[in-house]
Order: structure tokens, then C-alpha cells, then sequence
């Protein structure tokens, strides 16, 4: 489980920023920020380990799923990808192959392949409280 404590407001970040996103606004940039971190440090306690570093540039990294953990240089198996596609892809608005397939999400390594914990639901985050 994670070290973390998580954003009280995290919920409500979240909803803000899909209302913003179900209208075809751009979310402020704070707020798609801040939900975006809240649904990674989510999946760092839905899928607690070391074995893949998950980065959502600029915004953070975490490392997560069960596995060898990784220690020095650039790990084995990383995600990378940007707020709005991580924020889709948390909350069920995109699907795995398809981020992958479109390059929206860089995939590397055996473990990199997120999609058994995504999308995070709302439950996930009321157990990790």
C-alpha cells in the first residue's frame, strides 16, 4: 500500500476535470495537474511494488506493480505519457491498446502493461484511504 496520503479533494479533482473534458473544454491546467498525480499515487496503492515506473510528464512519476524491484539507471519497464491521456486512461475514458496503439502512452518492458488496474474506479481509492 502506499506511503502516501492521498489528496482529500482528489475526488472532486477528478470530477472537475472530467467535466471540463465531457464538454470539450481544455481542464485548467492546475486542476488536470492535480488529478492527474491523484490517479497515479491511486495506482500506487491499487498496484503497490517497484517493477514499473509510471511517468505522466511533467506532472510525476510513481513505481508500482509487484515484481523485481528496480534500483539504479532507467528501469526495465516504464510508462510514460502526458496528463490528459493518463487521466483518460485512469478513469475509463480511453483503453489501454488503444493509448498504445495510438503512441499516446509509451509502453517498455515485460511488466509495463497497465491495463488488469485501469481504468481506477472509485472504489480503488476509497480502499486506499
Amino acid at each position: 500500500m502506499s506511503a502516501r496520503k492521498l489528496d482529500p479533494n482528489g475526488d472532486a479533482l477528478v470530477a472537475e476535470v472530467a467535466g471540463y473534458l465531457e464538454r470539450g473544454e481544455e481542464p485548467p491546467q492546475a486542476a488536470l495537474r492535480s488529478a492527474a498525480r491523484y490517479l497515479l499515487f491511486v495506482l500506487e496503492g491499487v498496484a503497490p511494488g517497484r517493477s514499473v515506473e509510471v511517468r505522466v510528464v511533467p506532472v510525476a512519476a510513481v513505481q508500482c506493480v509487484e515484481g523485481p524491484r528496480h534500483t539504479r539507471g532507467t528501469p526495465p519497464n516504464v510508462v510514460e505519457t502526458d496528463p490528459v491521456t493518463w487521466f483518460r486512461l485512469a478513469t475509463g475514458r480511453l483503453g489501454w491498446d488503444g493509448a498504445v496503439g495510438s503512441g499516446a502512452v509509451r509502453a517498455s518492458g515485460a511488466r509495463a502493461d497497465l491495463s488488469a488496474y485501469l481504468p481506477l474506479t472509485r472504489m480503488s481509492t476509497k480502499e486506499i484511504n
